[in-house]
């Protein structure tokens, strides 16, 4: 029997993102945020605060990186989550990683993460649900370790985790259980 929860974000499961800018000296900024995702083959939604410094730093420059986050720097990923650029001046310093500009936008890759998206603005609008970007992808970069020899990224390899709403937990993408558009094709025969 199915038992009513109320109005609640759950979804799950919710992407760890890592969303980079710099800010008005060119100094980086990134922040974890979950509320974000692919809306169309070359664009990303992100649903902010206004009030965060990335807010800031993505109308000024009008671009941003995401990059998925892996196992490996969870610590530093969740930091990003609980430190305020607007109250933390050496937020970025603290973690230890490194960044290089962007060939195709004016926003830094953090050179750590093996999968980042390149992103400039395409609309920018306050709704009733928020502060709300759509950002064009114009570049995709790949760390090497992740692709297999014909160039495409290996899920496995990114080693990334996802945002669990339920208990705030981060949780690793397990196993292969299907493959999209043939596990339930048998249906189509009916």
């Amino acid at each position: 029997m199915m038992k009513s929860l109320g109005v609640k974000p759950y979804l799950f499961p919710m992407p760890v993102l890592m969303i980079a800018t710099y800010d008005e000296n060119g100094k980086v900024d990134v922040m974890n945020m979950a509320w974000g995702g692919i809306c169309a083959e070359n664009m990303v939604s992100l649903n902010l605060d206004e009030d965060h410094k990335t807010s800031k730093n993505i109308k000024l420059n009008k671009a941003f990186t995401i990059s998925v986050a892996d196992k490996e720097h969870l610590k530093e990923a969740d930091f990003f989550g609980i430190a305020s650029g607007n109250k933390m001046d050496d937020k970025f310093e603290r973690t230890g990683l490194e960044a290089e500009k962007s060939s195709n936008v004016n926003a830094p890759v953090i050179t750590a993460f093996p999968l980042t998206l390149e992103c400039k603005v395409a609309l920018i609008e306050n709704t009733i649900y928020g502060f709300h970007v759509v950002g064009e992808i114009v570049n995709v970069l790949a760390d090497e370790k992740v692709l297999d020899e014909k160039g495409k990224i290996i899920p496995e390899k990114l080693n990334a985790f996802v945002f669990d709403q339920f208990s705030n937990g981060y949780y690793q993408i397990g196993e292969k259980i299907g493959s999209a558009w043939k596990s339930g094709a048998e249906l189509m025969k009916k």
